[in-house]
């Protein structure tokens, strides 16, 4: 019932864009933005949502506004789209919002929060939960408007070059990991690393750095990874539904006529459904084809996770105490979530630990 309410308003949203009269249409001006991404254009999924995003503006205004994409690093350096958005540099931008935690760690809410919500408990919490109110109700302070613009799903640990048996052997190990989740990998005795996907597979060859996590499989696999580590981890608990959103700088789009603004949010909409999507449909696949070149699948250590999660939540306690605006936004996201995690403790995950589970042949007689 929940996708199908998620749809059924993006479809009216959409069919509300295409009603817009042709004399109608025909008579709004031309726009033309520019779109930053945070991404490489070789990571075709993740990218690839700001090309979806344009293309059915496009198709919507009959080409009447148009957004041109570029990647990371084109415009600006992947890990600055919030500051050329905010500036008016570019009219929008692609990106994750927990990049930015240096401002305000509340924005982490904006992508995900270790051992909070899953991707489609992100999607209830932004669409009908209230989260998309909060979030914009921060982002207006820095002149942006934010819409979610994807979707990885859960994401794997990360690529280490070296087996990590126990909590004691994170200790001083250089680890690519953002946001949130990098400082709590510190509290447990790793260094964390901010860089730019396009820069990971460098810094993880030459030994820079010890570990690497992006996103998972599919994406993994395009970037190299397995080529100098082979210890693949899982699970990515500091992403368990991480979200990529839209960036709109706030004069620009009050400047957009209402129906190129409905045309943006419809094909937003579009643009986060099929990145999830997609990367369920192409994830297993490359997991299979990583094994096969000699990967090897790694759980995280019991005591790695239980310490990772006891740390979250001394973190996020810690941070409701000094900063007002994550202190709104968590308590209301932690009542969310634990109605969600109640709920799928005894739909979803029921049912998955009965069809995951290797089932034993029946005996011959």
């Amino acid at each position: 019932m929940e996708r199908r309410s998620f749809l059924k308003k993006a479809g009216t949203a959409g069919l509300a864009a295409a009603a817009v009269s042709a004399p109608a249409m025909a008579a709004e001006p031309q726009v033309k933005w520019k779109l930053a991404s945070s991404f490489p254009k070789s990571l075709d999924t993740i990218y690839g949502a700001a090309e979806t995003l344009a293309n059915r503006v496009a198709q919507i205004t009959e080409g009447k506004f148009q957004i041109r994409v570029y990647a990371g690093g084109e415009l600006v350096p992947g890990l600055q789209v919030m500051d050329a958005v905010q500036q008016g540099t570019v009219e929008c931008g692609h990106t994750c919002s927990y990049y930015y935690v240096g401002k305000n760690k509340a924005f982490a809410f904006d992508t995900s929060m270790p051992f909070g919500l899953t991707a489609r408990q992100q999607n209830a919490w932004m669409y009908f939960g209230g989260g998309l109110q909060l979030m914009r109700e921060l982002f207006k302070e820095y002149n942006i408007m934010q819409f979610p613009g994807g979707n990885t799903g859960t994401q794997m640990g990360g690529w280490f070059r070296d087996e990590i048996k126990s909590l004691a052997e994170l200790k001083g190990k250089k680890m690519r990991i953002p946001g949130i989740g990098g400082e709590i990998m510190a509290r447990l005795g790793a260094v964390p690393q901010t860089i730019a996907g396009g820069d990971i597979y460098p810094a993880l060859e030459k030994g820079t750095i010890d570990a690497a996590e992006w996103v998972g499989p599919y994406d993994d696999e395009k970037l190299g990874f397995y080529k100098v580590a082979k210890n693949y981890y899982y699970p990515g608990w500091w992403e368990p539904g991480p979200q990529v959103s839209f960036y709109v700088n706030l004069d620009q789009w009050n400047k957009l006529p209402k129906e190129f603004q409905a045309a943006f949010e419809v094909a937003a909409a579009e643009a986060n459904l099929v990145m999830l999507s997609e990367y369920d449909a192409k994830n297993p696949a490359a997991l299979v084809r990583l094994l096969g070149n000699g990967v090897k699948l790694r759980q995280y250590p019991a005591d790695i996770l239980a310490a990772a999660e006891a740390e979250a939540f001394k973190l996020y306690d810690e941070e409701a105490e000094k900063n007002p605006k994550f202190k709104k936004i968590y308590v209301e996201w932690l009542k969310f979530r634990k109605l969600q995690h109640g709920w799928h403790a005894i739909a979803d995950s029921t049912l998955e630990r009965v069809m995951y589970t290797p089932k034993k042949a029946p005996a011959k007689k």
